[in-house]
């Protein structure tokens, strides 16, 4: 990859967001100060290359197909705690910022924001402090943390995919297939979370899954600016 070289030891970052144009927009205003060590796609793609990959920071869109940013972060964590993050989104949202916080030290960036921004998130967290956008407008900060730990108390991760892919569109069947289970473990989660929050119709679940940050609009970001 151009700009790096088997004995690169500046920070090595991975990139992920599913709009390959802004990915690599981004990769090429990056590797002028980190090694780009790859572009994932989606949030599944995401867990595995990171996981082998095991980059210092993975600079990543909360919104990923298949499974969304937070929670390809949290398994990630699981997997090789020494990764760290910095979440871009198009959502100004103090709960979606709570949750990503709940991480650790962790950065929380507006892709409207310039990209001198984003570099000084990337160097906050990479000397361990967390980086929340000054963008970011809350009047109650306590409790859109409150709302995140009781959402992630409340939700296995199980039940977070199968949302997260019903409100994509998919169907009964791709959904068994992506998370390797039967039609009848999809079609029970399913059951579980509509029951547990008053959920009558896949609208609702769609409206569930946009207002807890699963899915959002999927809106182009700018491309970074030097």
């Amino acid at each position: 990859m151009a700009g790096s070289s088997p004995q690169d030891f500046r920070p090595r970052v991975l990139i992920a967001d599913d709009h390959a144009i802004f990915a690599e927009s981004l990769r090429d205003h990056l590797q002028k100060r980190f090694n780009i060590v790859g572009i994932s796609l989606d949030g599944r793609a995401l867990v595995r290359d990171a996981i082998r990959l095991e980059p210092d920071i993975v600079v990543v869109d909360v919104g990923m197909p298949l499974l969304n940013g937070l929670d390809a972060a949290r398994r990630v964590q699981d997997e090789a705690p020494g990764v760290k993050f910095v979440f871009l989104t198009m959502q100004n949202d103090a709960n979606l910022a709570a949750a990503v916080l709940e991480l650790g030290a962790v950065g929380f960036v507006l892709k409207q924001s310039g990209a001198s921004e984003l570099l000084k998130a990337i160097e906050s967290v990479l000397e361990g402090k967390p980086y929340l956008t000054p963008r970011l407008k809350t009047q109650d900060w306590a409790a859109a943390k409150a709302r995140a730990r009781q959402y992630y108390r409340d939700l296995t991760p199980r039940q977070r995919d199968v949302v997260q892919l019903f409100a994509e569109g998919r169907s009964m069947k791709e959904i068994a297939d992506i998370l390797s289970v039967s039609h009848k473990t999809v079609e029970f989660h399913k059951h579980q979370v509509m029951e547990l929050f008053n959920l009558s119709s896949n609208a609702d679940l769609v409206l569930f899954a946009l207002q807890h940050g699963l899915i959002h609009v999927r809106v182009p970001g700018p491309a970074p600016n030097a």
